[in-house]
């Protein structure tokens, strides 16, 4: 996601004020130990509010993991798409879909799930009045187009290929054939919505009501949300825990020292100042392990500068510029790893990785870079800025570290600089309002294990996270065309072959693969993360 994307193939706790000592840390009602525990945990405010079909990035989504379940869940232990509430989903031609719901579910405030439920939940996704983020999850639907057209109004506010057979099942007409799409139903922009998010969406926004093992009890944008178990919650992950209190941070580096002195539970972004010492301070507290994350710079191609027929090159230069070996081990302590694609080794081969797919382009040689650079007509006005989020991530060091590599590489100290935009939330909000003048932070937190999740939601032309505004009509008829494959194996090596279309215009530039970190209190145990990098809070207990 984190990012997050399109996808086709596949209680009791008062809100305190922050301790001014602490952005985020401090006491809290933590309501003792054992069962009822409540677990406190760094966090960063999201963008937009909670509905499931409007957040698309990494601090959302740790919430709607919490509050909701939808048809499938991803294993946190494999990533594995695995049936939650569905019953069955059955399909004889992989266009049309036959979904049976369990019975049994009900959202916290007591209204029944429904095949309602779903059906207006992802209506209200698709439709283009609702402006919500993750619409085009939907566009696999037949009658997407209807509600969510490229251009005009709509002509109609519900798709037409979807239908409530009865309280407990619902059809789906997919718009092409689509085999493995049922692998994509755990993302949260396909979770249900009770009829209160309808009756008074004000009212559901200020306090949102799910369906998953936590009922959201209050929250105070820029200080704190709490969660807190929902005791009736009828599925069989259950939260070992009282609740989670989310301490909103506008600087990790606080929250590591608030997990230091004891005023925090869990950190689940060590800041890489601090990984060369983590080891010492937390010893088999702090969590390091293999993650579905990449880091790129993406390109504003809506600006023209950015956007020339020879600016690939430019493009090409800049990531040939970026020592990304010395990077990460000297501001990463080695739990980065350099790109060598635009996916993550997890895939593994047979899902898709190639270690070698960038080649040349993703190799450090700064003479090559000066020439390609020049070629290409020069960075436009002669100087870049990258801009990034200055709240959450450590991301100063990693940005003024390769822009020096960059100016070593031109020879100019004034060729690339850093440009820190204060909260995420902000970061975020100009991305999407397409104001970015230059490069910018593009991390990719995968929603699943598999190769689509790391291409179309990101350069897909129109794909809700492709942020940047790339486009190819070779590699949009390519990733159709992987998306409608049965065969698991043709349809990685054709998406292989839209990569590489990413690889040759270097739609954005690949910097390294991210493992997961955390580091917790000895207050808390069982505590890991899943193979997206979130913490599986629901499994952590309080000694």
């Amino acid at each position: 996601m984190r990012g997050a994307t399109h996808a086709r193939w596949v209680a009791c706790a008062l809100v305190v004020a922050l301790a001014a000592t602490a952005c985020g840390g401090g006491d809290s009602d933590t309501g003792g130990g054992g069962s009822d525990g409540i677990v406190t945990s760094s966090w960063g405010d999201p963008q937009n509010p909670l509905e499931p079909a409007n957040t698309n990035e990494v601090q959302g989504g740790k919430v709607l993991d919490m509050i909701f379940r939808g048809l499938k869940r991803y294993n946190p232990e494999t990533g594995a798409a695995e049936d939650m509430l569905a019953e069955s989903i059955e399909t004889d031609d992989s266009i049309n879909f036959t979904i049976t719901l369990k019975d049994g579910w009900t959202f916290s405030n007591g209204e029944a799930v429904t095949a309602q439920s779903f059906v207006d939940a992802w209506n209200y996704g698709a439709y283009l009045e609702n402006n919500q983020r993750n619409a085009f999850f939907f566009s696999d639907i037949a009658g997407y187009d209807d509600v969510h057209p490229e251009e005009g109004q709509p002509t109609a506010e519900t798709m037409s290929g979807l239908k409530v057979v009865d309280d407990t099942s619902f059809t789906v007409q997919l718009s092409a054939q689509f085999s493995t799409w049922p692998d994509t139903l755990g993302y949260a922009a396909f979770a249900p919505l009770p009829q209160a998010f309808f009756d008074d969406h004000d009212a559901w926004l200020a306090k949102p009501v799910g369906n998953g093992p936590y009922a959201v009890d209050s929250y105070q944008r820029g200080s704190k949300m709490s969660l807190r178990r929902w005791d009736d919650y009828p599925g069989d992950d259950k939260a070992q825990n009282g609740g989670i209190d989310l301490n909103v941070y506008t600087d990790n580096t606080t929250a590591y020292t608030d997990l230091t002195a004891g005023n925090l539970d869990l950190v689940d972004d060590i800041p890489a100042s601090q990984l060369a010492n983590v080891e010492a301070d937390l010893g088999d507290r702090y969590i390091n392990t293999p993650a579905g994350i990449i880091q790129t710079l993406a390109f504003p191609y809506y600006d023209p500068a950015w956007n020339t027929p020879d600016s690939d090159k430019v493009r090409k230069g800049i990531s040939r510029a970026i020592n990304r070996d010395q990077i990460t081990q000297t501001i990463f302590q080695n739990t980065r790893t350099p790109a060598k694609d635009w996916t993550s080794p997890v895939l593994g081969e047979e899902g898709g990785y190639r270690d070698n797919l960038c080649g040349e382009f993703c190799e450090y040689d700064p003479d090559a870079a000066k020439s390609l650079i020049e070629e290409g007509g020069g960075l436009p006005g002669g100087r870049m800025t990258i801009s990034y989020n200055a709240d959450t991530g450590s991301h100063k060091e990693w940005v003024d570290a390769v822009c020096n590599s960059i100016n070593n590489a031109l020879d100019n100290e004034q060729a690339c600089v850093g440009n820190p935009i204060g909260t995420f939330a902000d970061f975020r909000n100009q991305i999407t309002q397409s104001r970015m003048t230059g490069p910018f932070r593009a991390g990719w937190q995968m929603d699943y294990p598999l190769i689509q999740n790391f291409l179309e939601p990101l350069y897909y032309t129109n794909a809700s996270s492709n942020d940047g505004k790339w486009s190819n009509e070779q590699f949009d008829e390519l990733v159709d065309q992987a998306n409608a494959e049965s065969d698991m194996a043709t349809a990685v090596d054709t998406f292989i072959q839209a990569e590489e279309i990413v690889r040759d215009d270097m739609a954005a530039v690949p910097l390294w693969y991210q493992n997961g970190s955390a580091g917790y209190s000895q207050r808390i145990s069982n505590v890991k993360l899943n193979p997206f990098s979130v913490p599986v809070y629901n499994e952590i207990t309080v000694n």
